[in-house]
């Protein structure tokens, strides 16, 4: 008895189709073994899996050889031009992905958005206009664990380890201060004999703060700032000297670097996401541009590293 045709093709199963369809192309089933890449055992599992759907054989197996009934036959013909029609959809859904539209949240801190970031994210626009980025400036983690972000860059020697991340090179520091207050300390050059600049207890546990700690009297620091983008600003003006990261104190022509970047104080740069986001293809388009244009970004130290 033939199962009715709607039955049957409810209880279809495309990895069995592929096996009858690569049987009738190969002529036997050890060549559509070959071209399925499985074992022979498992084309004549399909196969039998089919039979028993359609209620019907589609192979007579008459002195080893597989030729096909008339059942066999009208599927065949029903099924012609199904591996050309998927692969064109497979590549037309690849076109898709290269017209990336969608949102990706960016969170990262002042100090990357502006003194890296942004050019990055308008040329990753012009590649992908579709996709929309949205940035959070924050010098706190978001929580891409509970998704309030896709995306962190984030400047930190201990990245949270229930993160997917790579490390795309170190940011140097280095103490700096105005020609301006240069001029004003008549030949007091030593480091020790400056007004500085500190971060306030927001940014306490950054290397720069535990170094001004050791290194310089409270007395000395006559002005805290909550943002290292702002001690840049306050150095600027002269209001005394500051440890700042050299990639943004080095585009300043008013500033002076006073000593060598110490190479305890460098910060790690990573590229942080959750597990579960990396295979959606519009964060892992944008997260794999920002780390081949951070790795070449000559402003970041690139040392062997994880």
């Amino acid at each position: 008895m033939h199962t009715p045709p709607g039955r049957a093709a409810a209880g279809l199963d495309w990895g069995d189709l592929q096996a009858f369809v690569a049987v009738c192309g190969a002529g036997s089933v050890s060549g559509a073994a070959r071209r399925l890449g499985v074992n022979h055992t498992t084309v004549l599992r399909r196969l039998a899996a089919l039979e028993r759907a359609l209620g019907s054989t589609v192979f007579d197996r008459s002195a080893g050889a597989y030729r096909l009934t008339a059942a066999g036959a009208e599927l065949r013909d029903g099924l012609a031009g199904i591996g050309e029609r998927i692969e064109a959809s497979l590549r037309q859904v690849g076109g898709l992905e290269h017209r990336m539209t969608g949102e990706v949240r960016l969170t990262t801190t002042d100090t990357l958005a502006r003194g890296l970031l942004l050019p990055l994210i308008e040329s990753f626009r012009e590649r992908h206009p579709g996709v929309h980025v949205q940035l959070g400036i924050n010098n706190h983690f978001l929580s891409l664990t509970r998704r309030e972000a896709d995306i962190a860059i984030r400047g930190s020697n201990r990245p949270p380890e229930n993160l997917a991340g790579r490390r795309v090179g170190d940011i140097q520091t280095a103490p700096y201060a105005s020609r301006s207050y240069l001029a004003s300390l008549r030949g007091r050059r030593r480091l020790t004999q400056m007004d500085w600049i500190a971060p306030d207890e927001s940014l306490a546990h950054l290397e720069q703060s535990k170094w001004l700690a050791r290194s310089v009297a409270p007395a000395q620091v006559v002005m805290t700032v909550d943002s290292l983008v702002g001690m840049v600003h306050a150095a600027e003006q002269g209001l005394g000297a500051a440890m700042l990261l050299c990639p943004l104190a080095d585009a300043r022509p008013g500033l002076v670097r006073l000593a060598e970047p110490d190479p305890a104080l460098d910060t790690q740069v990573w590229i942080l996401t959750h597990p579960d986001l990396r295979q959606v293809a519009r964060i892992r388009a944008f997260a794999q541009f920002m780390f081949e244009a951070l790795r070449a970004d000559p402003r970041l130290v690139h040392r062997e590293g994880p």
